[in-house]
């Protein structure tokens, strides 16, 4: 997008200095007007240039025993990629289950098979050149392997054996433990992710989204051999399933494959319970987590009721999120915060929009202990500025121009194309859910942008967390923003 922009000012510059070489001396106004020089610039627009065709490849949406298969064949390379997404994740099960739901990618990955030892699987993906990646989040499992079109065959056995027949090897299991045990210990050196977590916890409890490890959810009974078996079973199944294949094959030789990798397997032992939905708690007011820096975090925010959805809502939310804050330096907060104040090096806004429940919308930056108030009564200022007029038509113009030269990005590669699509399947969202986004945001206007910043953005009603040095920021110049609760962490 930055790219796109830099390449349209080289080729002002360069206009521009070339009427200036064949017109007679004066400024610009009279280059660009008589003579020679508006000549050249009748001739410029007078070339003939085509309308951009752009015609991105389709994914094919197939089924073999069952399961949902994306296919698209692309023969640049003597390549096969194949990707599995299974839903569902730590967020489905109780907290009892919380480590073994967040450490169950992992251990497909690095835990071996049934028949091999972990050095064993690596030796085989390193023999044959294959890359393979297991991922996971409270939602779902996602994994990809991609191999050369001659071993194709080899590695789908593989990646079958990973997710079908899972060894859960004891010392790889032990090693992701103290590596997590770790990272709990040193939450609290890194600030910005200690405010994050500690927010997410604040406004979400117990819920998933709140959740955070904690030594307790890493006993070793917790992740016993039969725990990680019995979740294993109940997720990296069939049922839960969606497949994807792209490269240098015919749909008959991706059915082939496709149907070797689900062959014999047996379908979920139970049901996937429904991820709880979650009730954002109501914390309007100042939390402050005392800590000694040289930068305060602040993160700030409350709920929205606008979800991901073919509505104009959700689009004016998009484009309203990158004027205020998320569209780099041509968002209000960053020239505001950064440019005009010097109170931050960067400031963004945050507006999420689940598709199943409320998100939230709010702001965060680092700045100072002495500019931390001034910094955060200046976020709250901008979106209070947001509710009396709409945005002018430049704003909305360059927020959307971001978005539709971005949108060629969506199109990198086959395989961002079928994963792309793999996502939609899996969420419910129409097939042509890209191009319904690309035509929403044109739709958006002031206006309708004015509207979703009247309902949604409430000032009065934010959570305010503040990671900082309470006698340097200034206790009762904390007090002005709020009601202040001291945080004590464990």
């Amino acid at each position: 997008m930055i790219g796109l922009r830099l390449q349209e000012l080289v080729s002002a510059v360069l206009v521009a200095g070339l009427l200036g070489a064949v017109a007679a001396p004066g400024s610009l106004r009279a280059q660009t007007t008589d003579g020679p020089a508006s000549e050249g610039a009748r001739a410029l627009e007078a070339i003939p240039v085509p309308p951009l065709d752009f015609d991105p490849p389709e994914a094919e949406l197939r089924e073999v025993t069952g399961v949902p298969v994306l296919y698209l064949r692309d023969p640049a390379l003597p390549l096969v990629s194949v990707f599995a997404s299974f839903e569902g994740g730590y967020a489905h099960f109780e907290r009892d289950r919380y480590a073994a739901g967040l450490g169950l990618a992992n251990f497909l990955r690095y835990g071996g098979t049934t028949d091999l030892p972990p050095d064993s699987v690596d030796t085989l993906l390193e023999h044959f050149a294959l890359q393979t990646s297991v991922g996971s989040g409270g939602g779902g499992i996602r994994a990809s392997l991609n191999a050369l079109v001659e071993h194709a065959d080899t590695g789908v056995a593989l990646l079958a054996s990973m997710l079908r027949e899972p060894r859960f090897a004891e010392e790889p299991v032990e090693v992701w433990r103290l590596r997590e045990l770790e990272s709990v210990r040193r939450r609290q050196d890194n600030p910005s992710v200690l405010a994050v977590t500690e927010f997410n916890r604040l406004l979400y409890g117990d819920h998933p989204v709140g959740w955070e490890m904690a030594p307790s959810d890493l006993e070793p009974a917790k992740l016993a051999t039969p725990v990680l078996r019995s979740l294993h079973e109940r997720i990296v199944c069939p049922d839960n399933l969606v497949l994807g294949i792209t490269g240098d094959l015919s749909w008959a030789r991706a059915e082939e494959l496709v149907g070797r990798l689900l062959e014999g397997w047996s379908p979920c032992a139970e049901e996937l319970p429904e991820a709880p939905i979650p009730e954002i708690l109501e914390r309007r007011g100042v939390y402050l987590i005392p800590k000694d820096l040289e930068q305060s975090v602040v993160v700030m925010a409350h709920p929205s009721g606008v979800r991901m959805a073919d509505e104009p809502a959700y689009y004016s939310t998009i484009l309203g999120n990158a004027i205020l804050g998320s569209g780099g330096f041509s968002s209000r907060m960053l020239a505001r915060v950064r440019t005009e104040e010097g109170y931050a090096y960067s400031a963004s806004s945050l507006w999420t929009t689940p598709r199943r429940y409320d998100g939230l919308v709010g702001a965060l930056t680092r700045t100072g202990p002495g500019t931390t108030v001034a910094a955060a009564r200046l976020l709250l200022d901008i979106f209070r500025e947001a509710r009396e007029a709409p945005p002018t038509e430049v704003e909305v113009g360059t927020a959307r121009d971001r978005i539709v030269n971005g949108f060629v990005f969506n199109f990198d590669s086959p395989a961002e194309i079928v994963s792309r699509r793999m996502y939609y399947v899996a969420r419910d969202l129409p097939r042509d859910w890209l191009e319904r986004y690309l035509a929403g945001i044109g739709q958006v206007t002031p206006a309708s942008i004015l509207e979703v910043f009247r309902a949604e953005l409430k000032p009065d009603e934010m959570a305010i967390l503040i990671v900082g040095d309470p006698d340097r920021i200034g206790r009762e110049e904390l007090e002005t923003l709020g009601p202040v609760t001291v945080l004590e962490l464990p």
